[in-house]
């Protein structure tokens, strides 16, 4: 999975944007149609601080604002779960994609910089 937000940064101004607070996050979505309901997670974004990437988030909240309720039982269940989280920022996973060692810090910044 791509880490969007650090495409235009050098490896210096990610790790000094990481010491400054910044964070990964991603969003989830909920897709339903009548018995099959699909809750997802998006991208990992990193994000400055305490910015939030709101074309994201708001894209994600709206897809799951359209399609999410159609499902039975399960849509109506996850769809008000998926926007709250949504509007709260999303979920932090910085503790699950945090490298603890240089060589998980190349992996995870050759992750960031390739093309998908």
């Amino acid at each position: 999975m791509r880490i969007r937000g650090i495409e235009h940064l050098s490896r210096e101004e990610f790790l000094v944007a990481l010491s400054a607070g910044g964070r990964f996050i991603l969003f989830e979505y909920c897709i339903s149609l009548i018995f099959l309901t699909a809750r997802r997670p998006s991208a990992i974004y990193f994000v400055h601080g305490n910015d939030i990437p709101w074309a994201p988030c708001l894209g994600y909240t709206l897809l799951s604002c359209l399609l999410g309720w159609w499902g039975v039982p399960w849509g109506v269940i996850y769809t008000p779960l998926v926007l709250v989280s949504n509007l709260a920022g999303g979920c932090d996973v910085t503790e699950a994609v945090w490298p603890r060692t240089e060589e998980e810090l190349d992996q995870l910044w050759r992750l960031g910089r390739s093309p998908e």
